[in-house]
């Protein structure tokens, strides 16, 4: 089989479906939509979620919760994470950013105690639990809260 003898498989190619072109194309007058009827006419569709006047299920179901709008949601860290940067260096956010270990900053930075630290870090931060200030102390390094 040569280039200039491929060929679409029979059948597999199919002319576009144009309706509404005369009573001689044989999808004239109504155009596959019938007689009458909510489908017949222009726009004649329910809108999204609609039973057909049953008390739809997105208000039949209670709603529940609470959504705080003054949440603050803080990009989280664990120590053993910070094992990445050399002794004695000073870490923030931007730090943590050129590391990959954060992608956006959000309200701030949460150290969080998960895993050993092997190093003596000087960490800024907005938030660190009680155990992550422990083990930074703990290696000699310095907690700063921002």
């Amino acid at each position: 089989m040569a280039l200039h003898e491929l060929q679409p498989a029979k059948g597999s190619r199919h002319s576009r479906k144009r309706v509404g072109r005369g009573s001689g194309s044989g999808w004239g007058k109504t155009s596959t939509r019938g007689q009458k009827g909510q489908l017949a006419r222009s726009g004649g569709r329910t809108r999204l979620g609609f039973e057909g006047g049953q008390t739809p299920l997105y208000r039949r179901i209670p709603k529940r919760g609470f959504t705080n709008i003054n949440r603050k949601e803080y990009a989280i860290v664990n120590i053993e994470d910070l094992n990445v940067f050399e002794d004695g260096s000073e870490v923030s956010a931007n730090e943590l950013a050129e590391a990959g270990l954060i992608k956006k900053e959000k309200a701030g930075v949460k150290i969080l105690g998960q895993g050993n630290l092997e190093r003596k870090l000087t960490v800024k931060a907005a938030k660190f639990s009680a155990s992550a200030k422990e083990a930074i102390e703990a290696a000699g390094g310095v907690c700063e809260v921002i």
